[in-house]
């Protein structure tokens, strides 16, 4: 499995719906997932790129892993308040996201794979 790019129809339709629900989360997906907010200009972003699609293959059945794209989708960042990139939401099944700031290594992208989202220990 490879990274999915999301435009805000897909989000809507995929993760959550916030235009409908406003106020509560609440995942649409099938399995939990990590959403990467990110822009082409942004260094960091791109030093983050690889490791993602090595995730993807590596939880391949597991999790999804989905990319938004910042300057496209402006209203999609701006309705997570999106102020620095690479931005890194963790979306579980149940319960609620968590968001992380700036280039994560791999070890603590899998370290948060498997504890907020899988739920190992």
């Amino acid at each position: 499995m490879k990274t999915i790019h999301l435009t805000k129809e897909d989000f809507l339709t995929k993760v959550a719906n916030y235009e409908a629900n406003p106020t509560e989360w609440k995942y649409l997906g099938d399995k939990p997932a990590i959403i990467d907010f990110y822009a082409d200009w942004c260094g960091p972003c791109k030093m983050v790129a690889p490791i993602l699609e090595e995730l993807a293959k590596e939880y391949n059945e597991q999790i999804y892993i989905y990319k938004v794209d910042t300057e496209k989708e402006q209203e999609l960042a701006g309705a997570f308040g999106i102020r620095s990139i690479p931005s890194i939401l963790f979306v579980p099944k149940e319960g609620q996201p968590q968001m992380a700031m700036g280039a994560l290594p791999k070890a603590s992208f899998k370290d948060a794979i498997d504890k907020v989202l899988l739920g190992k220990e």
